[in-house]
């Protein structure tokens, strides 16, 4: 049992290590390619931003993935950040596409994602009309199908009490 106990040690050890390792080279992924708002209905405008390009740097945007062809970042008023802008063209379909831009300086190419949706996440979809749930409600469209529920629970409940008053009396059932 000792030596199983060794070998789940050393191993969680060791993913441990290579989790730590790993990490660092991770989070120096943070000058990507962001885009704003990360998810639109076509038609609508997107923002995009990056801080790969370095001080006052520029790029070339490429959104042909999604049908809007390529734009330009330049530089903001953010220290460091290239910021450019395109329209999602009324024809787009729903899916995840890649927006890319390539700097200008030195070529990099960084990448985000946009998903483009039929209903917009901030749109709130309200419910209209009554629930079709069988024979009727308080409110429902058809006041005879109310007043003939109604009735049969009245029926129901009547029944229900003579029934039991009689088993109270002790003449069987």
């Amino acid at each position: 049992m000792r030596p199983t106990a060794r070998l789940l040690t050393g191993s969680a050890l060791v993913v441990a290590a290579a989790g730590l390792v790993c990490a660092p080279a991770h989070a120096g992924d943070a000058d990507g390619l962001e885009v704003f708002p990360s998810s639109v209905v076509p038609g609508g405008q997107v923002t995009v931003n990056t801080a790969a390009c370095g001080d006052g740097g520029t790029a070339a945007g490429d959104a042909g993935a999604v049908g809007a062809g390529t734009f330009t970042l330049a530089p903001s008023t953010h220290e460091g950040d290239a910021i450019g802008q395109f329209l999602v063209p009324p024809s787009a379909q729903p899916g995840t596409y890649e927006i890319a831009a390539t700097c200008a300086e030195g070529g990099r190419r960084v990448t985000g994602d946009l998903v483009v949706t039929l209903t917009s996440v901030r749109q709130q979809v309200y419910p209209r009309g009554s629930v079709k749930t069988g024979v009727g409600g308080a409110l429902g469209p058809d006041p005879v199908q109310t007043a003939a529920g109604v009735a049969a629970l009245a029926v129901a409940a009547a029944g229900g009490t003579w029934l039991l008053h009689r088993r109270a009396r002790g003449d069987g059932i």
